[in-house]
């Protein structure tokens, strides 16, 4: 927890000093004018340098390896990526926000050098070394939340944010794949397999919790400087997560509408569950999974506000 509270003061930081120095002067005194309701969209592309991997089962030992989407299977770290974002800002202070991400990649891995073992919906999948393997890996995460500016200046905001977060996650793999059916002796029965091509898991997150804090500056006008830093973290049952999310950015006006932002952004999920089987009435543990992902790179977007 130290690493986001740390990105998160050291983005606010230059807000509040920049609000303490305004403060001292006569000109930070005067109330700044009451602002009308506004609509912002704001559409862009985000070039991320992706980290995923899924914690699997081996299915010779019993043991747990990370099996690595890039390394292992061939899906492309680098990707221009599309995002959209829509704000809603009323009563001087308030904001409402919406905003989506999405990570589609599909590759082909010629041999496997791995053997692993995945459970979706109650049946085991072997995939054995050597095989050609079809894999596709999509994410796709939806946001909304609430924003308030705590603090306002002529030139200046400070805010505090809390959303909702649900992540869409998509895992199929494509190949002489083995269907392992559950019996009491699970471990046992697992050479007792029928091919399919195919074997796909959507999977969708709970609403899940994140807090966050928000600057705004124009150092010029015309030129607005923003960064933000929203984090969350949770266990609940047998469902452990967390998202970083840190932004800083420079927006340019072209027109009383329009707008356009360059910047960079981090932003980390990791999901760690665990699996489990039910067998005679009883949880038969697989094994625990973590899926993490992690986009780092520069963004661009335009901007329309009514």
């Amino acid at each position: 927890m130290f690493k986001p509270l740390m990105s998160c003061l050291l983005l606010i930081l230059p807000s509040l000093v920049w609000a303490s120095a305004d403060n001292s002067s006569e000109q930070a005194k005067v109330e700044p004018a009451k602002l009308p309701d506004q609509y912002t969209f704001n559409i862009g592309g985000f070039y991320a340098n992706s980290d995923s991997y899924m914690v699997v089962t081996n299915p010779k030992n019993g043991g747990t390896f990370p099996l690595d989407f890039e390394d292992d299977l061939n899906l492309k770290e680098k990707q221009f990526l599309p995002f959209f974002e829509f704000t809603y800002s009323f009563n001087q202070r308030h904001n409402i926000y919406l905003d989506w991400k999405s990570l589609h990649r599909t590759a082909q891995s010629p041999s496997i050098e791995k053997d692993f073992q995945v459970t979706i919906d109650d049946t085991v999948y072997d995939v054995e070394a050597g095989i050609s393997l079809r894999t596709t890996l999509d994410l796709d995460i939806l946001r909304l939340g609430y924003g308030y500016d705590f603090i306002q200046g002529s030139n200046y905001i400070v805010g505090a944010s809390i959303g909702l977060h649900t992540m869409f996650v998509k895992t199929a793999f494509e190949g002489n794949i083995g269907i392992c059916v559950p019996n009491s002796e699970l471990a046992k029965y697992c050479d007792e397999v029928i091919s399919t091509p195919r074997v796909v898991d959507n999977s969708v997150t709970a609403p899940l919790p994140d807090i966050g804090l928000y600057g705004i500056y124009e150092f010029s006008p015309g030129w607005v400087f923003k960064a933000h830093a929203q984090y969350f973290a949770l266990k609940y049952n047998k469902v452990k997560g967390s998202l970083i999310d840190v932004r800083a950015i420079v927006e340019t006006k072209i027109s009383d509408e329009w707008s356009l932002t360059a910047g960079f952004n981090y932003y980390e999920v990791d999901v760690d569950y665990e699996q489990t089987l039910s067998v005679l009435e009883q949880d038969v543990n697989i094994a625990d999974y973590n899926i993490n992902y992690s986009f780092t790179g520069p963004m661009i977007s335009v901007q329309y506000t009514f």
